[in-house]
């Protein structure tokens, strides 16, 4: 069944807004968004697993809806009173997160490659680098690579 205003509210244990209303227009075009992004990214939509890309369309509207914008924080102040609401990290738009999109595409992982970015006890730096001068940067490349990859070895 196609992600529609229903399945949001429902996934949201909401009431759904009443047709026409600017909450469920909202909540349709980020749908759209959803299945745009999906597609630009993935090709028609009819060739992916309808579960699977039912269950990502869900869940990047449902994310978008309890966090619409990318303000970290809200303060308003009448008088004497004040509410104060905190948001975590958010886009301002509709993201589909790298799980999501795997799990839309099993094929690719996701990712290029892969960089390890310690390489810990393994690296070896190059007689030359500037860390075994005192600096505190390596020039030799092997913080990078686990080997050194400039100058002379």
């Amino acid at each position: 069944m196609p992600v529609d205003v229903e399945t949001i509210a429902t996934a949201l244990g909401r009431e759904k807004p009443e047709d026409g209303s600017p909450e469920a227009n909202q909540w349709q075009m980020w749908i759209e968004d959803a299945e745009l992004l999906i597609k630009a990214r993935l090709g028609d939509l009819a060739e992916l697993d309808q579960d699977n890309l039912n269950y990502v369309i869900r869940e990047a509207v449902v994310a978008q809806v309890r966090r619409p914008d990318d303000a970290t924080s809200v303060e308003v102040a009448v008088d004497d009173g004040r509410v104060a609401k905190r948001y975590s990290s958010s886009r301002g738009r509709v993201f589909i997160r790298d799980e999501w999109w795997a799990l839309l595409d099993p094929k690719s992982d996701g990712r290029a490659f892969t960089l390890d970015l310690a390489p810990g006890a393994a690296t070896i730096h190059a007689q030359v680098c500037s860390l075994r001068f005192g600096a505190d940067y390596c020039s030799c490349g092997a913080d990078i690579a686990g080997k050194p990859i400039f100058g002379p070895h």
